[in-house]
């Protein structure tokens, strides 16, 4: 069976997308339009009770968070494609941590930068600028971290490309970017570098032909 992802223009499902494409799993996608409703509807309720994205189904497997579904898919293909959890207990440790850190300092702050900033008119969120103002200064200390983390290492976990990588893309394609705030990322040397390195692998290429929601390109 063909795994289905969807709301392949999303971020979140892109995070899953990424990790397919790097373990060379065959998957479609389908076409979910949160502007007008389709995941508040019943039959999407059913696969994805909270109405968000993204969800997958495997067969007769339904998974939903995409950090959750990554995880899935790395270890069912651990000897598929390329290896994201790293070789030791050890390293995947380091992947699980910075999983985490990617879910709890960076992805708060880069979201509400692109709900408020590249979101807002579309789904009638008023414009917080002082919640823009104050996200950006979090996101910038979590930077730092990352600054110094990467001037060690070439990657988040080591000297390997991991999920923990990954998992950053969808919003930091964001940041530099519809919402333009590359120069978060350009002012850090290593984590410029970083960003440069995991945004040129041929899998995030690939989902970047799914395109974006609304207007945005």
């Amino acid at each position: 069976m063909v795994v289905k992802v969807y709301g392949p223009v999303y971020a979140s499902p892109k995070r899953v997308m990424v990790c397919l494409f790097e373990k060379e799993i065959e998957f479609e996608t389908v076409p979910v339009n949160l502007l007008t409703g389709e995941n508040r509807r019943p039959e999407y309720l059913k696969l994805q009770p909270f109405g968000s994205l993204p969800v997958i189904q495997d067969g007769d497997y339904t998974l939903f968070e995409s950090r959750a579904i990554i995880r899935y898919y790395a270890k069912k293909y651990k000897s598929q494609g390329t290896d994201l959890l790293g070789k030791t207990i050890e390293e995947q440790g380091l992947v699980e941590q910075w999983l985490e850190v990617e879910a709890h300092n960076f992805n708060p702050p880069a979201n509400n930068l692109v709900l408020h900033i590249m979101f807002s008119p579309s789904f009638g969120i008023t414009r917080d600028e002082n919640l823009i103002k104050e996200s950006e200064e979090k996101l910038a200390k979590v930077l730092d971290v990352y600054e110094d983390r990467l001037s060690k290492s070439k990657y988040l976990a080591g000297d390997f490309v991991s999920l923990a990588d990954l998992s950053h893309l969808p919003f930091l394609n964001y940041l530099v970017g519809p919402i333009g705030k590359e120069y978060l990322i350009k002012e850090r040397k290593h984590v410029s570098a970083w960003y440069d390195e995991i945004s040129s692998r041929p899998s995030w290429k690939r989902c970047l032909e799914y395109g974006f929601p609304f207007e945005f390109k």
